[in-house]
């Protein structure tokens, strides 16, 4: 049912007094006290009769006649006059309502819904059951772009009608308790979204892999497999929070970051094509300026500092950062970051599939979260949502991006001093400045009490689930303005699947049921499809997932070792022809084995100080070293002749250390 449907049925109903089933009778009380917000009605049974009080629930709509008006009022309380029901003689019930709103007639003739009220109800004013005409007309938004979403729990023939750009504009807000159908809800929500904006362009920040199988037409699927979020994306804080795992930087090491990053970058821009050096150099470049750069180059400008011999007490601090950087590089777990493909200038591709600009008819981008370190979760999210709002704010208008946060508690918490301060900055200004440029928030959240309410405030409409804890209820109350208590008094024992919706996108608040999503479209948490469904706790093979265990914390180095051998195949004419496949495998054993041959058995002697172990066949060393010493006489006769002897020649790793490590890199 769209808007012009709710109108048709409204104008069908115009005369219509109640319905078939509704007795010829509607009225149901008088008003016996009022006040500028409330209203009590008396109403009475009849002896042995309970068929007034079933018309009363709360959280209906009834309407109190005022002649040419109607007041619209919502049921929040109901009680006797005595302690105990009566059943062989009348009871007086008592029933406590909020004023919603006024029907009026317009000169037109025509009528109208208007939340203020011009004239309040007056002692003995007549309570009936609320038309369904004028509950149409309390309930639709009056507004074209409207859509339906649901149900009105009071009377399911009138749809739940909510209008997408309202909500879009000034942000929304699904809360509810675990398992009440806040992700569904959401899901719907897009769909509707999606639909009547095409230009909009959605990124889920998804921590439980759930979105991804309710668009399975309209999104693509980003992972810690498809993700190349390069490091140099980051800020200076953002890039600390991944170096440090969450805990709090060292200020020294953010000192020495703060200077030799920029110098990495201006390494790389001397090295890379014009249009690189020519966008760079209108400004000047900062560890936050999102310009590539090398890792090695990182490396060997600390390793320089290093090196100097002023300076000697920041040594300490500068081994103890090139040690977070090693670790952070060969963590496997960090390899969307790290890996071979972030070294180049990718800004462009990496924006195009994250933000999906151009769609390509896959508007949603479900960014998946649950595959990245929980350390360095906060820092993508602050590259996310920070790139998000400087995308909108760049296209000036050509973009309408929405941005929904699940769990959105995680990021910005009610506690100032818990959380990423770079992360909740992100998200507070696209909650603040974002309806100025087109980017909206969507916050999804089961305890409201532990988000921040300057976000929660700036969402103008909330969908609230149910809520059993009571502190959630009132965080509710008091973040929507026209939200009241009686409103919220039953958010606790409402059902799955329904919500009272506040705020701009609706124009009274209402008890709604969100419409059924088709099962193929139903969010599931892909974390919890079990891919070999025969198998139990008894038949797993325990040992296959330790292996994977161990083989998820084991140090990926066969890209710097790829790029370390191509290095120096272009350097092979410089090397002795003697000495290119020895220096190449002496640098293999240094590196130590890759992924596919295994790690090399413990040794003893490989700890520093310790000698070789001695030979286990004296007769065969003894035979052997008149061989031994005759090479040692041939080397050197060759040293008169061609210069030093071979194993005195620089090894590979000592030339490596007299060199930028930058030039490892390819500079295609």
């Amino acid at each position: 049912m769209n808007n012009s449907e709710i109108h048709k049925a409204s104008r069908a109903d115009e005369n219509e007094r109640r319905s078939d089933q509704q007795p010829a009778n509607r009225m149901l009380g008088r008003v016996i006290a009022c006040d500028g917000a409330h209203a009590t009605i008396a109403a009475e049974t009849e002896p042995g009769s309970t068929d007034i009080a079933q018309l009363w629930s709360v959280g209906r709509l009834i309407s109190i006649e005022m002649g040419t008006s109607r007041v619209a009022a919502l049921v929040f309380a109901m009680r006797t006059d005595e302690r105990y029901w009566s059943s062989d003689r009348a009871n007086r019930l008592l029933i406590d309502v909020e004023l919603v709103g006024e029907v009026y007639r317009t000169e037109d003739g025509s009528e109208r819904f208007s939340s203020g009220i011009s004239r309040y109800p007056y002692l003995g004013a007549v309570a009936h059951r609320i038309r369904t005409s004028d509950l149409a007309r309390i309930y639709d938004s009056g507004k074209r772009d409207s859509c339906i979403i649901g149900k009105l729990t009071q009377d399911e023939t009138i749809g739940a009608s909510i209008s997408i750009p309202q909500m879009l504009s000034k942000h929304f807000a699904v809360v509810g308790s675990t398992g009440v159908g806040k992700t569904t809800a959401v899901s719907l929500l897009l769909h509707k979204a999606i639909e009547t904006d095409p230009k909009l362009r959605v990124l889920i920040l998804d921590p439980h892999n759930e979105f991804a199988a309710a668009f399975p037409d309209h999104s693509v699927v980003i992972d810690t497999d498809t993700l190349d979020l390069p490091f140099w994306l980051m800020r200076l804080e953002e890039f600390t929070e991944v170096i440090f795992r969450g805990r709090k930087p060292v200020p020294e090491e953010m000192d020495v970051l703060r200077e030799v990053i920029p110098e990495a970058k201006k390494a790389f821009r001397g090295t890379e094509g014009s249009a690189v050096r020519r966008t760079s150099d209108k400004s000047a470049i900062t560890p936050d300026t999102p310009i590539p750069y090398r890792m090695a180059d990182l490396l060997a400008f600390i390793d320089e500092r290093i090196g100097r011999l002023e300076g000697r007490g920041e040594k300490p601090a500068l081994r103890s950062l090139k040690g977070r950087i090693l670790s952070a590089i060969n963590d496997p777990r960090y390899n969307f970051m790290f890996s071979s493909n972030t070294i180049s200038d990718t800004i462009l591709e990496t924006v195009a599939h994250i933000f999906r600009i151009p769609g390509e008819g896959r508007p949603i981008s479900v960014f998946q979260l649950s595959g990245i370190p929980s350390e360095v979760v906060n820092s993508v999210v602050s590259v996310l949502c920070r790139m998000s709002f400087e995308l909108a704010v760049l296209a000036r208008g050509s973009l309408h991006m929405l941005v929904v946060c699940e769990e959105a508690h995680r990021y910005v918490p009610a506690d100032p001093e818990r959380g990423f301060f770079p992360t909740r900055q992100s998200i507070a200004q696209i909650a603040k400045e974002g309806r100025k440029y087109g980017i909206s928030l969507g916050v999804i959240s089961q305890r409201p009490s532990e988000l921040d309410q300057t976000i929660l405030s700036q969402c103008s409409t909330v969908f609230a689930m149910r809520l059993s804890n009571e502190i959630d209820q009132k965080i509710i109350l008091s973040a929507v303005p026209n939200a009241s208590a009686s409103t919220t008094s039953f958010l606790s024992s409402i059902g799955n699947g329904e919500a009272i919706a506040f705020g701009e996108a609706v124009g009274v608040p209402m008890r709604m049921r969100f419409d059924r999503v088709p099962m193929s479209k139903l969010p599931k948490a892909s974390g919890t499809v079990s891919h070999a469904p025969h198998e139990t706790p008894d038949t797993v093979d325990l040992n296959n997932i330790v292996t994977r265990m161990r083989a998820a914390a084991r140090p990926v180095i066969t890209g710097f070792q790829q790029s370390v051998e191509a290095a120096f195949s272009d350097q092979q004419e410089a090397l002795p022809p003697h000495g290119k496949a020895d220096d190449i495998d002496s640098w293999k054993r240094e590196l130590g084995p890759t992924t596919e041959g295994g790690y090399e058995p413990y040794r003893p002697d490989m700890l520093p100080g310790r000698t070789p172990p001695a030979p286990q066949n004296p007769a065969r060393t003894d035979s052997a070293s008149g061989a031994v010493n005759e090479l040692r006489k041939a080397g050197f006769q060759m040293q008169a002749q061609s210069g030093p002897p071979a194993d005195t020649r620089p090894s590979l790793r000592e030339s490596l250390l007299k060199k930028p490590l930058g030039s490892l890199y390819r500079k295609d």
